[in-house]
């Protein structure tokens, strides 16, 4: 046998071993011969398709959610609308009488005007000036520290931010640091009087005359001296305060002393200057003729005046009340007036950094071609922000806005900590009246478990505003 013989029936061996990869050639119409593709031998590997739905299986896994559900959710919805159509006893059916009642009410009726307040404002405000935050701290160095302490009141509880409050909204300026800052810018435009408090001694010829003021019962006269002894002076007004001198008279003068008429220690006379007394300087005096001021002057540092005779002469000395007005103790941020403003005040200060995180999550998608155009085409940044940044935003917006408008409706924490006792009925919010009601000193679950429910129905457009918006975002 010849190589080439060999060499053929190899060849021939391999391609019939190969014949998956091999082309077989086909004669065509036309007489020509052409190749396709042969058939492969594939070994095809069987794959498990999942077998229909197993409902018993998936029931056992949504069973513990469901009895939670049902137990911390649907059990108590149901129990409050039947209570609530009962009498505070339980035992008497009273259809929608609670209902009515709760409307009825003033402490209720309060409630429901603080809670569409709340509603209004704070969600308004809080995503307003998220939106602010979000948008300047954008283009800062320093933006994200600045994200960061905004956002930090998030991990403080309610209680902690409650007990904050409701020190930094104390009355006294010592410990409240709302006051303390008001206290302190209104003093740098007003001068505090000298001696708040101060009286004049008894038995003196001091004599009240209306709007805190004191005027000496008898006319002075030129050349004569004139002693104005007062007491109930606070001991901080007193620092660096000189010993008090006797006045001398002086020829075409009225001349005087206003001195604080009392001896630390005991010892001292009754409306005579002892040797320790102290001078009270600073303290206007007017003499008065006619119900006109026809010559004023100010104590010195020893306490010591003088009147020109010509105009003082006949005249009433006078100490006005400005002298002793009681130091500017700030505002009465828990008053009835302004206690529930000064909570929304605490509740932004709290969820703004919520706000503002979401939002600026938000702007980070939002195509910065479409604002460089803007910029590039000629409009200002206030109109890139108003025409593209916020439309482009509005879904976002929304989210924070509906967000927090269910939260602010069921707001307790904050009203029932800060609010003192004396304004707990002006700052009345729904849910505090709710807790109120059914565990209060007026014992009523039927009343309770009836704004309850008025709460639920109040909350359930805002959530099935919520849950369309997201449906609709999912089919985009």
């Amino acid at each position: 046998m010849s190589d080439v013989q060999i060499g053929g029936a190899g060849e021939r061996r391999r391609r019939k071993a190969g014949g998956g990869g091999a082309r077989r050639r086909k004669r065509t119409a036309g007489g020509r011969m052409s190749t396709s593709p042969g058939k492969t031998k594939t070994s095809a590997i069987g794959r498990k398709h999942p077998g229909p739905p197993r409902p018993a299986l998936a029931a056992a896994f949504l069973l513990p959610a469901l009895l939670l559900l049902g137990a911390l959710v649907a059990y108590p919805i149901v129990f409050s609308v039947v209570r609530s159509l009962f009498d505070a006893s339980g035992d008497g059916f009273v259809g929608l009488d609670n209902y009515g009642a709760m409307f009825s009410d003033d402490g209720i009726r309060t409630a429901l005007r603080n809670n569409v307040v709340w509603v209004v404002v704070a969600p308004t405000v809080s995503t307003v000036l998220g939106l602010v935050f979000a948008v300047l701290t954008e283009r800062i160095r320093w933006g994200t520290a600045f994200k960061l302490i905004v956002f930090m009141p998030m991990a403080i509880s309610m209680l902690a931010a409650g007990i904050i409050f409701r020190l930094v909204y104390d009355q006294a300026p010592e410990r409240g640091v709302a006051n303390a800052v008001w206290v302190g810018v209104h003093d740098t435009f007003a001068d505090p009087a000298p001696f708040p408090g101060a009286k004049p001694r008894p038995g003196a010829d001091l004599k009240p005359s209306g709007g805190g003021a004191f005027t000496t019962g008898s006319a002075v006269r030129a050349g004569s001296v004139v002693r104005l002894p007062l007491v109930a002076v606070q001991p901080d007004d007193l620092r660096g305060a000189r010993a008090a001198a006797v006045a001398r008279p002086q020829p075409g003068r009225v001349t005087g002393t206003v001195w604080l008429d009392f001896t630390r220690g005991g010892g001292g006379r009754p409306k005579v200057i002892d040797g320790k007394e102290k001078a009270l300087a600073g303290l206007r005096i007017e003499a008065v003729r006619g119900g006109r001021v026809v010559a004023s002057a100010t104590t010195a540092a020893d306490g010591g005046f003088a009147l020109p005779a010509d105009r003082a002469d006949g005249a009433r000395l006078r100490l006005p009340a400005a002298n002793f007005a009681e130091a500017y103790r700030g505002v009465d941020w828990l008053g009835p007036a302004l206690v529930t403003p000064a909570i929304i005040g605490s509740y932004v200060w709290m969820w703004t950094g919520f706000a503002m995180v979401l939002i600026a999550a938000g702007l980070a998608g939002v195509p910065r071609e479409l604002l460089e155009a803007a910029r590039v085409d000629g409009a200002g940044e206030w109109q890139v922000f108003r025409r593209i940044t916020v439309p482009l935003l509005a879904p976002v917006l929304v989210v924070v806005l509906v967000t927090l408008m269910i939260n602010v409706l069921k707001i307790f924490d904050l009203v029932y900590i800060i609010a003192p006792g004396s304004s707990i009925r002006s700052a009345n919010v729904l849910a505090l009246q709710l807790f109120q009601s059914s565990f209060g000193t007026d014992v009523d679950e039927g009343l309770g478990s009836a704004i309850a429910v008025f709460l639920l129905l109040l909350v359930l457009p805002v959530m099935y505003v919520n849950l369309r918006r997201l449906r609709r975002e999912r089919r985009r």
